[in-house]
């Protein structure tokens, strides 16, 4: 309830009582909304919006893009638009972009209207990403989080943007082989842009193998869910600590830290209490857990990782195709895996059949990479061989063009607006047609 619609209900004088009251004990946000952030006069002067309209548990899709945005060229600048305000409180103080919170669709379609915006675009697929979708005069982009091979990474929804921004020739050929009636001409190949940031390392070298377990979440159904957590977690890790002289990482997704299924909480604690037991056997050993943080601060000291379907292995592959990585499998299917997820033909594979067999498993992949030349073909398959550093000036100059085709069009739109759309019937003096 905006204040507003208060005012609508209860006299001027009561509304702000209530209002005095809720802050009080700390229930306004629950229950008064209204927008923050701009000047609701002006709205905010930037050339693009990034749509956010979920909760603080997925700012994951939005954390990784922001220094993309907030290293722009002088000419493309952005603004974040989210409609959460836990996610307005979070995002408060932690990035230099002009931040606004509408909670209301009507505020939104008033900050569009004020603003300067000429592109929207979108890290996800939230169902309210249609109520941006609206304003016909701005063009909307999506840019999704990630590049993995989950099946949340096409959507039917794709349909509805002026242009989808994909890493490579894998994500093409993954948008054609799911989708139908779509134009694929609208996919636009930019490389990985979150990947040329260069995150200051934050895992210290070491002379040990250092083995990087990173599993994904269980996904919000079964179809899309590709966690190791619940089979295979607690076995990867002991076998990891099992290998001669050697530090093990273990880095979980976000959302695995408040799952509410018993056996991945299960497992979890068992890995913690592992890697604290290895430590206190061998301090010098640096295990480490790592529950929050930047995965990709990781990266540079990681001699193998092990991980689910999911972008980490992905964004592995891109920075560090000299590094041999491990896949899990949950569903125990190989042959359907190479089919799903091309990047498994060149990595060992971890079932719920071998999963016995995964202490000598690891140590062959630390002693013979058997897929050095395979990574490196499926890094172009995936990435176009754009090299680090290179995707964020395609990403800038995709939306530049973007921006330029949907203006060019829309003047072609407002033209026929204007004339009328329709039939233009001549009328004589007589009335007569």
């Amino acid at each position: 309830m905006s204040p507003n619609s208060l005012r609508s209900y209860v006299p001027q004088p009561l509304a702000s009582g209530i209002a005095t009251v809720l802050d009080a004990i700390g229930l306004r946000e629950k229950y008064v909304r209204e927008p923050h952030g701009f000047d609701p006069k002006r709205g905010i002067q930037a050339d693009v919006a990034v749509y956010y309209p979920d909760n603080v548990s997925k700012l994951y899709q939005l954390s990784q893009w922001l220094p993309v945005f907030e290293n722009h060229p002088e000419d493309l600048t952005f603004a974040l638009v989210v409609r959460n305000i836990h996610t307005f409180r979070e995002l408060e103080g932690k990035t230099t972009l002009p931040l606004a919170h509408v909670p209301n669709f009507s505020d939104l379609m008033n900050l569009y209207r004020l603003s300067s915006f000429k592109a929207v675009v979108y890290v996800n697929n939230g169902v309210a990403n249609f109520q941006s979708l609206n304003v016909g005069e701005l063009a909307h982009v999506h840019i999704n989080h990630g590049e993995s091979d989950k099946i949340c990474m096409v959507s039917n929804q794709a349909k509805a943007y002026d242009r989808v921004f994909v890493a490579g020739e894998a994500a093409v050929q993954r948008h054609k082989a799911a989708l139908s009636e779509f134009n694929e001409k609208n996919l636009v190949r930019i490389g990985r842009p979150q990947l040329d940031q260069h995150p200051q390392a934050s895992l210290p070298e070491s002379d040990r193998t250092t083995i990087l377990y990173a599993p994904t979440w269980a996904g919000e159904d079964e179809a899309n869910n590709y966690t190791s957590m619940e089979f295979m977690g607690s076995a990867i890790i002991d076998a990891a600590l099992a290998q001669p002289h050697s530090r093990v990482v273990y880095k979980p997704h976000p959302r695995i830290i408040d799952s509410n299924d018993d056996r991945i909480q299960k497992n979890h604690k068992h890995i913690v209490a592992s890697i604290k037991a290895a430590n206190a056997k061998d301090p010098q050993a640096g295990h480490e857990v790592r529950e929050s943080g930047e995965i990709l601060a990781l990266f540079p000291n990681v001699d193998v990782l092990v991980s689910d379907v999911s972008s980490v292995g992905l964004d592995f592959l891109y920075l560090r195709p000299e590094a041999p990585l491990v896949l899990t499998d949950r569903r125990d299917n190989v042959d359907q895996l190479r089919i799903d997820a091309p990047i498994s033909v060149a990595t060992q594979v971890l079932t719920k059949s071998n999963i016995g067999q995964v202490n000598d498993l690891l140590a062959h992949v630390i002693e013979h990479d058997d897929y050095v030349e395979a990574r490196r073909q499926l890094r172009t398959f995936y990435f176009d061989n754009v090299q680090t550093g290179q995707s964020s000036e395609r990403f800038f100059s995709a939306l530049r063009s973007t921006i330029e085709q949907h203006s060019a069009d829309l003047a072609r739109a407002r033209s026929l607006a204007a004339t009328g759309t329709g039939p233009h019937i001549t009328r004589t003096e007589d009335g007569q047609h």
